[in-house]
C-alpha cells in the first residue's frame, strides 16, 4: 500500500486518479478547494481522505500538511484554463490568474510537500501537450504549462541525488469540466478515466515523460521538427 497525494481531485483527471489509486487499496489524499465535493468523493471510502486548501495560498497548504506523514507519490494536477481572445488588448489580470493558478501554486506545493516525499518516492507534475507548440488564444495557459515542463525537467536532475523520481505529464484533450467550456474541435479527445490509466501506467514504469494520446502527440511533435513558419501557417488558420 502506498500513500499518495493528488491535487485537483474534485473533478476531471484528478478525481479519476484518486478513485483509481483508492480502489487499488492505497491511502489517498484528495486535494482541492471545494470541501463539499471532496467530502462526497471520500464518503464510504476509508482510505480516501480530503486534503482541503487553496493552492494559491501558501499558509493554507502548510496548515493542511500538518497532519500528513510521509508520502510515496505526489501528483500536482490542479490547474485552470482561460483564453486571451484579443492579443492587442492584452488582459494582464487574466494572464496573472492563470500563471498563479498553474505555476505559482506549484511552487507553494513544492515548498510544503517535497519534504514529505519518501526516498524512492515520486513527484509528478501535470503539464499539457500545449507546451509543444504555440496555439492561438492559449497565450497564458500555454506559457504556464511550458514553464511547468521546464520546472519538472530541472527538478528531475536536482532531485535524483535525493532519491526522488520526477515525471511530467503531457495530456492531449481530455473530457473534463475545463475542456467542456471549449468552443472548438478537440481532436483525439479521451475520457478522464483513460487519462488516469495512462498516468498510472507511466508512474508505475517510472517514466520521466508521460505523453498521451499517442497519435495526437505524434502529430504535435512532427510539427516541432519542421521550420517554424509551417506551424505558424497552420496555427493562423485556427484563428479564422
Amino acid at each position: 500500500m502506498k500513500s499518495i497525494l493528488i491535487t485537483g481531485a474534485s473533478s476531471g483527471i484528478g478525481k479519476a486518479l484518486a478513485l483509481h489509486y483508492a480502489e487499488q487499496g492505497n491511502e489517498v489524499f484528495a486535494g482541492g478547494r471545494n470541501k463539499q465535493r471532496l467530502v462526497e468523493l471520500c464518503l464510504h471510502r476509508p482510505n480516501l481522505h480530503p486534503f482541503v486548501c487553496d493552492l494559491t495560498n501558501s499558509n493554507e497548504i502548510k496548515s493542511a500538511t500538518d497532519n500528513l506523514s510521509l508520502l510515496d507519490i505526489v501528483i500536482l494536477n490542479a490547474g485552470s484554463c482561460e483564453y486571451i481572445d484579443d492579443p492587442v488588448q492584452f488582459d494582464g489580470e487574466l494572464f496573472a490568474r492563470v500563471i498563479n493558478s498553474n505555476l505559482i501554486s506549484v511552487g507553494y506545493c513544492l515548498q510544503h510537500l517535497l519534504p514529505l516525499i519518501k526516498k524512492g518516492g515520486q513527484l509528478v507534475l501535470v503539464s499539457s501537450s500545449a507546451q509543444f507548440l504555440p496555439f492561438p488564444r492559449a497565450t497564458a495557459y500555454g506559457s504556464s504549462k511550458a514553464a511547468l515542463t521546464y520546472l519538472a525537467r530541472t527538478l528531475e536532475i536536482e532531485l535524483k541525488p535525493h532519491g526522488i523520481g520526477v515525471s511530467v505529464v503531457h495530456p492531449g484533450f481530455v473530457e473534463t469540466p475545463l475542456t467542456a467550456k471549449n468552443d472548438f474541435d478537440m481532436p483525439g479527445i479521451i475520457s478522464a478515466e483513460q487519462a488516469a490509466q495512462a498516468i498510472v501506467k507511466g508512474i508505475a514504469a517510472g517514466k520521466a515523460e508521460i505523453n498521451f494520446p499517442f497519435a495526437f502527440i505524434c502529430f504535435l511533435k512532427f510539427f516541432t521538427l519542421l521550420p517554424r513558419f509551417v506551424w505558424q501557417k497552420v496555427a493562423q488558420r485556427m484563428t479564422v
